[in-house]
């Protein structure tokens, strides 16, 4: 069964390498804590906010170790008013038989606040 593991961190400013810092930090710890094989990874998406406009996250996700074959995909977040500045946000479409009480959603820095009922 494909399953959703959601994931945002936020930057400081908009800068490649604060790109590719968060999104590679965020990335290791969804892998780590759900325990994500990239040979059951189906696909990536990741969103960022009209504010990040310096660098590709998906370049992180395929710098992982055996990451560089796993579809990914970038695009930009809806542009709401009042919303998460500097925000990264992924979706990770993982094939697993965990159960989706027990998938681990990993909210980092500033975009604890998106979803503080799944922040421990």
């Amino acid at each position: 069964m494909i399953r959703g593991i959601r994931g945002a961190s936020t930057i400081a400013y908009d800068n490649p390498e604060l790109v590719m810092q968060e999104t590679k930090n965020l990335m290791e710890r969804i892998i780590r804590d759900n325990e994500v094989l990239p040979e059951n990874v189906a696909s990536v998406i990741i969103s960022t906010t009209a504010d990040i406009v310096s660098a590709f996250p998906a370049k992180a996700v395929r710098s992982l170790p055996k990451w560089e074959y796993v579809p990914v995909m970038c695009t930009h977040e809806m542009n709401v008013p009042n919303g998460l500045p500097l925000c990264i946000r992924v979706l990770v479409h993982v094939n697993t038989t965990v159960p989706q009480n027990e998938i681990k959603h990993i909210y980092l820095n500033e975009a604890v606040k998106l979803r503080p009922d799944l922040t421990k």
